[in-house]
Parts: structure tokens; sequence; C-alpha cells
């Protein structure tokens, strides 16, 4: 049974282990229709999506789920420092009762770069048959070079610019926020740090999106999944586009969002189950 309020400015609060977190839901209910929750990249936030996930539900007219992680947004803050296995906790054992608490019958997990990996280890992880696609949006699944070098230099950035105070119109705690990702990402047992095999376990369709120019990480990202996932993948690579396609490639990220629930809405409608 849904605990949370559905609707864009909830007065419920949806409260997962002991934590508030903050959360806005646009279009049909998931009574109504499919859901597609959406997980934010490693400094984002609820409100960081801009305009993008009412664009989401418009063109798809399924509901979404947006919500900021513990440390994010105005969500309550995390405990520092964070875990080293953070995002597999979050995947196994946060995001599951949201999507209880959020009462969601059918969904896409729709993640983008440290939610992307979210994503795909609760997909890999956990039996959950609520879950029928994932949208994958410039995934990590193990350390690479440059995208280590581009934290270092968000950390001096964090350190000598304004970023925190620009950082304080979105999060409750920029100082949270930031230490919580830069932090572990920038340990050095992290380096060690390798989730591919959670594609191994992939039973839905994924569709992977990511920008030719990201500057977190290398397409190398994409062919692992590629390689790796016994579901059928798709894939798509978008020219002058970075680490963030849906702002900077906006109306092509769309584009293939749409096309991806639409084929699966169309699966499951043709879907026969035996007498």
């Amino acid at each position: 049974m849904a605990q949370l309020e559905w609707s864009e400015a909830p007065t419920t609060p949806l409260v997962v282990n002991g934590v508030t977190l903050e959360y806005t839901c646009l279009g049909p209910s998931p009574d109504k229709a499919p859901t597609i929750v959406m997980l934010h990249e490693g400094l984002g936030c609820a409100a960081l999506w801009r305009d993008f996930p009412a664009r989401v539900a418009a063109r798809t007219g399924m509901g979404v789920l947006v919500y900021s992680r513990q440390g994010y947004g105005q969500s309550d803050p995390a405990e520092l420092p964070r875990p080293l296995d953070f995002m597999t906790r979050e995947a196994v054992d946060v995001l599951p009762h949201v999507l209880d608490q959020a009462g969601i019958e059918r969904c896409i997990l729709f993640g983008h770069s440290d939610g992307a990996t979210i994503a795909a280890i609760h997909a890999g992880s956990v039996e959950d048959f609520r879950v029928r696609g994932l949208i994958l949006m410039a995934p990590h699944f193990f350390t690479e070079e440059m995208g280590l070098a581009e934290i270092a230099k968000a950390r001096a950035a964090f350190e000598t610019t304004d970023m925190k105070e620009r950082m304080a119109k979105y999060h409750k705690d920029p100082e949270n926020a930031f230490r919580g990702w830069n932090d572990t990402w920038l340990d050095p047992a992290f380096k060690a740090w390798n989730v591919g095999e959670v594609i191994d376990y992939f039973r839905i369709p994924v569709l992977a999106i990511q920008g030719r120019a990201d500057q977190y990480g290398t397409l190398a990202q994409i062919e692992e999944i590629e390689t790796r996932s016994y579901a059928p993948v798709d894939t798509v690579i978008l020219d002058d586009c970075k680490h963030a396609p849906h702002l900077e490639q906006p109306d092509q990220t769309l584009d293939a969002v749409a096309e991806f629930a639409a084929r699966l809405e169309r699966i499951e409608a043709a879907d026969v189950v035996p007498v």
C-alpha cells in the first residue's frame, strides 16, 4: 500500500530507515500507469533534474517519481564518511523501501551517473519483479583514471571557488552532499571498486545512454553492459555531449527514453500468460 503522497508538492514525508527523503511525483499514480523512478547523479537531487521529469511524464504518459537520496537536496544529511559500497547499500537497503512506499506496481529505473549504477546494482542483486526495464545514463561500473582526475578537479573547485554557495541553492547541507560523494570516490581504496558483475544478472531490457565526450567515464562503461548482459541492450551515444545528456542533448535523450518506454509497454501488452 502506498504511504507517500502522489503529488508535485507533497506534504506527506517519505521516511526510509528513519531517514526523511525529499521527493516529488508527476503524472499518473502507480495504480493507473507504470512508473519511471529517476535516480540522480552524485551531486544531484530532485530539483537538479530541472524540467526533464515533467517532460518524461508528458511524453510517455507514465508516472514519474523523483527523490533525493540521503545527503542531497532537502533530504536528511548522510553520515560521513560514506562506506565505499554506498551505492550497493542504496540499491539493496533503500531503493526497495522507496518503491514499497510509493506503491509501485510496474516501473522503469532511470538512473544518471551514480544513480545509474544504483539502478544497475538493484536490477542485478535484488529479485524485484516490479522493475521491468533499466535506463542507465552515464553509468559507472568501475573507476577510470580520467574520471578520478575530474573528481579531483571538482574538489579543488569546491575549496577555491563559490561552488559551495551555488550548491546551497539546491542542497540543504552542501558540505555534506559534496564530501559524501567526493571523499568516497577519491579514497585510495576506491580505485579497486568494480561492480560489473551485477550486469551478468540482468534479465530485463536495458537502454544505455552516454555522451561521447563524457568527462567522467569512457565508452568502456557502456561496452561493459553490451558484452556482459544476457538481456537486450540498446545503446545511444550522443555527439557534442558530456556527462549530462538530459541537459546537453535533452531532445535526443527524451526521444530515446520515450521510445524505450513505449516498446516495453508493447512487450507487456503482447505478453500472453499460458493457461
